[in-house]
């Protein structure tokens, strides 16, 4: 008898612990470490599906009080060791159940079923058909002669191409089967997610720089070399060249790639580039795939059938058996930390991987993060930087509009007079123009401006935003009601929408340009698949004059004829509660003002601010990475932020508001035994929204010089939530340096 370690699919700190469970003999065969099983569970055997993580010949236990396993999940993924490793790894740092990093690991859980192709073959000679033919004719068995009359012209035809051009009928085919007369051939076919692509050769000529940076990464790679590599390198400046070469190399040696982005808008412009370089041995993954494609493309991978895999975080996971290379490109992006649990940043991720597969991590950026570009600069990294654009491109001339003075002279408008001065010109020399908003929607929120009640959701301590379709939507819960004309309070109709959002800066450009052809691109528009794909297919031919979108409109995209680039508040982002909101704003700007003057005409970057004074935007005026870097690596260090010290957040959260009381002052409690003089223990208070779902949220910011001293503050107190009966309706979750507030 065998006996199976299973982790349970049920994500609660309760049940974070491996279960042992004897392996019938039926399913000895199909039974594996990875392998997904039903299992019976709890006093009711309730039948739930468990992750195999280990096997063992003999157990501690009574072995006529084990349960046996119910079946092996024949159509489930098999979690492959090394995932495994990895797993472990992510729930130990990141605080997570082990059931939610397995998850994590392992995207495609479940085997779709195989789209196939069937083919006919001609199985007799000319004459032979011929003979048929004329007896099908002689007959009048005008299904039969279809089919051969397609033979005739085609002796090997994809079968749905003969139903469809030469109505033939599944009938007759199978009957010129049974005669001899053809063959039935069956073809897997993949779900492809990527169009076919009709590319001009790529061919380009490295730059000295670039040249430089390439031969000194790939001498310490052949030399075994694995420490990570930083390209620093200004917007334009050919960063993806160098990484495209890099890749070339690793494939040469048989060994494959995985290329990571922030967004998964960035795909569609990203493949294009990588089609003309690398042909058609290429793929992507990611959330918006159908269940199908992303099956598909998974078992490639695995299969070894595709040499480079380009997706946002969750591609890091594509089982490569030959992992040589991953690529972050834009690393500083905080689309590249999970939002779930576990809360793992894809840059730390990927180095571990790495490190398990004997692979190198390349990291790129114009403004890297703060974190990493002290590391490199210290040596944990190999840093390389690149000064100068490439291929002609100019410099963007940045200047800053003071919207304090705009109402002083009684300009009320959202846009200054400088911007609407130049959008008028980009129209009128048929230039393109960018204007992004952190924020999607019509409007920030609804109050009554006689009694100031504010419209908020019913379930989170936050305002409803206005949406252009006279409906109100909390973007925590995804509540929606009607928008109402009068207030619900004290029945005033002076209830109105204040603030601005996407669809606001789109009515108002169509009727301050109303002969201008405007595109919106945000999260409300590219729900639909493929609906990035359009938008930026439309604008980079030339179909729109002015693209309005959120911050997703100006990453990482190449747009030629984009001469005017505007951020329409940049207020937004500066006052948000997070301690990298300054890093955020500069990195933001910096990288909008590279998508103007991306060949040989200089564009233009205009910042509309209340705060013109901020060392951010003047640094992004200034297109100064290493002076903003200096200043607020000089603030990080006064209040011994990253990477000075580490934050773990402990995020408490109960449907129960004595409940997520008492637990976050037990937990704080806890963290005190553990803390060492470095420690510094900030709450536990509200979340900044206290509730969101009708369950309440209390935080607890636990900081120290020392990772060492917080991972042992996590343990110890993942071990006091696990046995304190005071947790049996509460939940905590742990983010180890957050990179978005709560």
């Amino acid at each position: 008898m065998k006996y199976a370690s299973v982790i349970v699919n049920i994500s609660h700190e309760n049940l974070d612990k491996v279960y042992e469970y004897a392996v019938p003999k039926e399913w000895e065969p199909y039974v594996q470490i990875g392998t997904q099983v039903l299992i019976p569970f709890g006093a009711g055997n309730r039948q739930i599906k468990g992750f195999v993580l280990g096997l063992s010949a003999t157990s501690e236990f009574d072995p006529a009080k084990i349960k046996p396993i119910s079946s092996v999940m024949m159509d489930g993924m098999i979690l492959e060791s090394h995932f495994i490793q990895l797993a472990v790894w992510m729930r130990e740092r990141y605080g997570s159940t082990m059931n939610d990093a397995l998850r994590v690991v392992l995207p495609v859980k479940k085997k779709v079923r195989e789209k196939q192709k069937k083919y006919l073959h001609l199985a007799v000679d000319l004459e032979r058909l011929t003979l048929f033919i004329e007896k099908c004719e002689r007959k009048s068995n005008k299904a039969r002669l279809r089919v051969a009359m397609a033979l005739q012209e085609y002796p090997d035809i994809e079968m749905s191409q003969a139903i469809k051009e030469h109505q033939a009928s599944r009938d007759a085919i199978k009957a010129l089967e049974q005669l001899g007369i053809l063959t039935i051939s069956t073809e897997r076919t993949y779900r492809n997610p990527v169009q076919s692509h009709i590319c001009e050769e790529y061919n380009i000529t490295l730059t000295v720089s670039q040249q430089a940076i390439v031969e000194n990464i790939w001498d310490g790679y052949l030399q075994e070399n694995r420490k990570p590599c930083l390209i620093r390198g200004v917007t334009g400046s050919g960063k993806t060249e160098i990484y495209m070469e890099l890749m070339k190399r690793v494939i040469a040696q048989k060994r494959q790639v995985i290329f990571l982005i922030p967004e998964i808008a960035l795909t569609v412009s990203m493949i294009e580039r990588f089609y003309q370089r690398f042909g058609d041995r290429i793929t992507i993954l990611h959330s918006k795939l159908s269940e199908g494609e992303r099956s598909d493309q998974y078992n490639r991978a695995k299969n070894g059938e595709v040499d480079i895999v380009i997706g946002p975080r969750s591609a890091l996971f594509t089982p490569f058996e030959r992992l040589g290379l991953i690529v972050l490109d834009e690393e500083h992006e905080p689309g590249y930390q999970n939002e779930n649990q576990p809360k793992y940043h894809a840059r730390e991720v990927a180095i571990q991987r790495a490190a398990m597969c004997d692979a190198l991590v390349v990291m790129g950026s114009a403004t890297p993060s703060v974190e990493s570009y002290y590391k490199a600069k210290c040596g944990e990294y190999r840093l390389f930087t690149l000064e100068e654009r490439a291929n002609g491109s100019t410099d963007t001339d940045v200047s800053i509009v003071d919207l304090r003075e705009e109402l002083k002279n009684r300009n009320t408008s959202i846009f200054s007079r400088k911007l609407a001065e130049k959008i008028q010109q980009c129209l009128e020399h048929k230039r393109q123009v960018l204007l992004f908003i952190n924020r999607r929607g019509y409007a920030g929120f609804v109050s009554c401006r006689a009694c100031g009640q504010v419209m908020r959701c019913p379930h989170c301590d936050v305002s409803l935003t206005e949406h252009k379709n006279n409906t109100l939507m909390c973007h925590y819960c995804g509540y929606i009601q009607k928008k109402t004309a009068k207030c619900p309070t004290c029945g005033s109709s002076y209830i109105a929408a204040f603030g601005i959002g996407t669809q606001k800066v789109e009515e108002y450009a169509k009727q301050e340009f109303p002969n201008a052809r405007i595109l919106r691109m945000d999260g409300d528009t590219t729900v639909k698949k493929g609906e990035y794909s359009r938008i930026l297919h439309h604008f980079n031919s030339g179909d729109a004059d002015i693209l309005i979108g959120t911050q997703m409109v100006v990453k990482g995209h190449d747009f030629e004829n984009v001469a005017l680039v505007a951020a329409m508040a940049a207020d937004l982002s500066l006052n948000m509660n997070d301690f990298r909101s300054a890093e955020r704003t500069f990195q933001l700007l910096y990288q909008a003002a590279g998508r103007a003057g991306r060949r040989k005409s200089t564009g233009e970057m205009i910042i509309q601010t209340y705060q013109p004074n901020h060392y951010s935007l003047e640094m992004v005026e200034k297109q100064d990475y290493e002076g903003f870097y200096e200043k607020e690596l000089s603030y990080r260090k006064l209040l011994e932020y990253p990477p000075f010290g580490s934050i773990l957040a402990i995020l408490v959260v109960s449907k129960s508001e004595p409940r997520v009381k008492q637990a976050s002052e037990l937990l704080k409690g806890a963290a005190l035994e553990k803390a060492k003089d470095d420690t510094t223990i900030i709450g536990p208070a509200n979340a900044t929204v206290y509730r969101v779902s009708d369950r309440y949220r209390r935080l607890l910011y636990i900081k120290s010089k020392k990772m060492e001293t917080l991972m042992e503050i996590k343990s110890f107190v993942e071990g006091f939530v696990h046995y304190s009966e005071c947790f049996r309706q509460v939940s905590v979750y742990y983010d180890l340096n957050p990179m978005n507030g709560y």
